[in-house]
């Protein structure tokens, strides 16, 4: 029976083989959602679904596109604001 806190369906079970060739059951945190456009929804491409830790050692630049509002908004959006940005100007 597996401790109390592994109980929880909030941790994922993984089946990983480990030395003497027998497989055992390792429990990781889930990943968190996929991030997604401020303004339609869709989901963002090039943009990791990483836990707090592992996206605090990731570069800047693997974190989200290069990009005006990248990591915010799609590219879609992104040209269409850009667009209503400079003719009211």
């Amino acid at each position: 029976m597996p401790e109390p806190y592994k109980r929880s369906r909030s941790l994922r079970r993984l089946q990983v083989k480990v030395s003497g060739g027998r497989t055992a059951l390792h429990y990781k945190k889930r990943k968190p959602g996929k991030a997604k456009c401020s303004n339609c929804e869709t989901l963002l491409k090039s943009v990791p679904r990483e836990r707090p830790l592992k996206m605090h050692k990731l570069p800047k630049t693997k974190k989200r596109p290069e990009r005006p509002y990248g990591g915010n908004l799609c590219s879609k959006c992104m040209r269409s604001l850009i667009i209503e940005k400079a003719r009211l100007q």
